[in-house]
């Protein structure tokens, strides 16, 4: 069987928390059996649909796990932020009919509670994906 070929968004603003996210999202893939064949990091959040959606068009691609974290600010900037990306990945999805795999955290996630979640996140997302692959053939 064919494996399904996966690209990968992760924003470049918490580098550090974004690698291990990465290479938990790795060993995922390694484990559902899927290929990845591109990964992509990008300025933040805010930059993540546009390079979702050229990945998208890639006949070549057949899911984009997208990885991140929206930190609570002093304003509701990260909320409003986290609402925009949300909702232009999931218009992404139903255009494109392939899965995207949401591994942001946050909204208005509190600093000590990203640590605690890197590993459910990335899992999350991988799985999401590799479940909507197996509905969708």
């Amino acid at each position: 069987m064919a494996k399904n070929n996966i690209a990968i968004v992760l924003g470049n603003f918490h580098r550090k928390e974004m690698e291990e996210m990465l290479e938990i999202a790795k060993e995922q893939m390694k484990e559902r059996n899927l290929n990845i064949v591109k990964e992509i990091w990008v300025p933040g959040s805010l930059e993540k649909p546009l390079m979702v959606k050229k990945l998208l068009k890639d006949d070549g691609i057949d899911a984009v796990v997208v990885l991140g974290i929206i930190e609570k600010g002093g304003t509701a900037h990260g909320l409003v932020m986290g609402q925009a990306v949300t909702k232009a990945l999931i218009d992404l999805q139903l255009q494109y009919e392939k899965p995207i795999g949401m591994g942001i955290m946050g909204p208005e996630i509190e600093p000590e509670q990203i640590s605690p979640r890197i590993r459910l996140h990335a899992t999350n997302a991988v799985n999401a994906v590799a479940e909507m692959l197996i509905l969708l053939k």
